[in-house]
């Protein structure tokens, strides 16, 4: 064995603990960033805990031992707070307002950017460079106009008028996200299409837009996800209390009494609006991974 080293070269031996201080490099890399994770998951998980425990609680409880497990687990507090505290009409506006504007945007979203990927024409690269100007542009410089614009065509305080905000507030994101997605695809399938028989309106919807359907449940996820938790558009623009949406109920909800809001209904009113958006990122947690390191490798 001795002998075996003595005949190495210096080369080798030099390469051999270049892979040994790299490969304590890595472990280290490896403990810390393990470490980090661990810290950040505590830090997300244990507030929300936390919260979940005090939803069923009642007020005097939580001041008086707010990291005490409940004593009696009120689950009154979840009717009380989608009742009287209209978490329920509040929850339904937000669905009707992100559902619609999620499927608008999408399939506006979609086709603009496949027309501006695929296809070559005058002002092609001007409409693409508007869009990603549009993610540069603060949300609260366009309130103003926004709201002038929105009372002129009397779709102030209505939940159409938000919907047409939110489609135009993510509309340029999904164009940006989808674009390189549409770039990639094969042109063989699509001129297989069209010589098979397929027009461009069938050729996109049957043939394209499948194959690109990766890059549209990472850019629906995300879409769902910042429309969800949208606050400043619905404050400026929705003031009419029948119309709120979920974010705005919350904060209506939390201010209204001072001190002597119920607690326990509002813990239950944060649950009952954070619930869907984990569901949401459970289930297609895998599909956005996925289609991330698929776009990523393109």
């Amino acid at each position: 064995m001795t002998a075996t080293r003595a005949a190495e070269s210096p080369i080798t031996v030099r390469l051999r603990l270049s892979a040994r201080r790299a490969d304590r490099g890595d472990t280290a890399v490896a403990s810390v960033s393990h470490v980090l994770l661990v810290i950040w998951s505590i830090v997300v998980i244990v507030p929300f805990l936390w919260v979940f425990l005090s939803s069923f609680k009642t007020t005097k409880e939580i001041l008086s031992s707010p990291f005490s497990l409940p004593a009696h687990w009120q689950f009154d507090n979840y009717v009380h707070a989608w009742t009287d505290a209209g978490i329920g009409r509040f929850f339904l506006n937000t669905v009707i307002v992100v559902g619609f504007a999620l499927v608008i945007v999408m399939l506006l979203g979609a086709m603009c950017a496949y027309v501006l990927a695929r296809f070559e024409f005058p002002g092609n690269r001007v409409i693409y460079y508007a869009m990603l100007a549009g993610l540069t542009f603060p949300v609260f410089l366009a309130i103003v106009p926004l709201f002038f614009i929105l009372r002129n065509s009397g779709l102030l305080n209505t939940l159409p008028g938000l919907i047409l905000t939110y489609v135009a507030f993510a509309l340029p994101f999904t164009v940006f996200f989808l674009y390189s997605f549409f770039k990639s695809l094969p042109e063989d399938v699509y001129e297989a299409a069209l010589i098979d028989g397929a027009g461009d309106w069938r050729a996109f919807f049957q043939v394209m837009l499948p194959m690109a359907r990766p890059g549209l449940a990472s850019v629906a996820i995300f879409n769902f996800l910042g429309l969800w938790n949208q606050f400043l558009l619905p404050v400026a623009l929705n003031t009419d209390q029948s119309r709120y949406v979920l974010t705005q109920g919350m904060a209506s909800f939390a201010s209204q009494a001072g001190y002597a809001v119920d607690f326990g209904a509002l813990f239950a009113g944060v649950v009952m609006t954070v619930v869907p958006v984990l569901v949401v990122y459970v289930i297609f947690q895998r599909t956005l991974e996925g289609s991330v390191s698929s776009g990523t490798f393109r």
